[in-house]
C-alpha cells in the first residue's frame, strides 16, 4: 500500500472524526436534556481524542492531516441547523441526526478496515476507533429508541 493511500485513509477517518466532534457539539448546545448534553459532550470528545491519535499517524508517512470536516458532514450540520430553526430541536431529533452522522462514521471505519494491506500498527489503533465508533452509534440508537419509547 502507497504511502499516499495510508494517508489518504487516515485522513477520511480524521474528517469523520471531526464531523463527530463538531455534530456533537452542535447537539450538545441545542438538547434540552443534561443527560444527553452529557452523554453528547462526551461523544465530542471521544472524537477529539480520535483525531489526535490520528494525525500523528499521517505527519509519520509524510502527510499534512486533515483540518477540517468534510464537506458531507458540514452539510448534515447545515441540514440540523435549518431543520432545528423549522421544527425546534427536540431531543429526538438531535438523537437522530446524531444517529445518522454515526452511520457515516462507522462506514468510513469499515471501508478503511476493508484494506488488507493496511500496516499492523494502523490496524490496530483503526480497529479500536472501530469498536468506539460502533459503541458510540449503539449508545446514540438505544438512547433514540428509549426517548421514542416513553413518548
Amino acid at each position: 500500500m502507497s504511502e499516499q493511500h495510508i494517508i489518504s485513509i487516515l485522513n477520511e477517518l480524521i474528517e469523520a472524526s471531526l464531523d463527530g466532534e463538531q455534530g456533537f457539539g452542535i447537539c450538545a448546545k441545542h438538547v434540552a436534556s443534561p443527560e444527553l448534553r452529557s452523554v453528547f459532550t462526551q461523544r465530542a470528545l471521544d472524537c477529539q481524542r480520535a483525531v489526535a491519535e490520528l494525525r500523528p499517524h499521517v505527519l509519520e508517512y509524510g502527510g499534512k492531516p486533515e483540518q477540517n470536516g468534510s464537506a458531507s458532514g458540514a452539510l448534515h450540520r447545515g441540514w440540523v441547523a435549518i431543520r432545528g430553526s423549522l421544527v425546534g430541536f427536540s431531543d429526538e431529533a438531535l438523537l437522530e441526526e446524531c444517529e445518522r452522522g454515526e452511520d457515516h462514521a462507522v462506514a468510513r471505519y469499515r471501508k478503511a478496515l476493508a484494506q488488507t494491506d493496511l500496516p499492523l500498527p494502523l490496524r490496530t489503533v483503526i480497529e479500536r476507533q472501530f469498536v468506539g465508533a460502533k459503541q458510540n452509534h449503539d449508545q446514540i440508537k438505544r438512547l433514540r429508541d428509549q426517548l421514542k419509547a416513553t413518548q
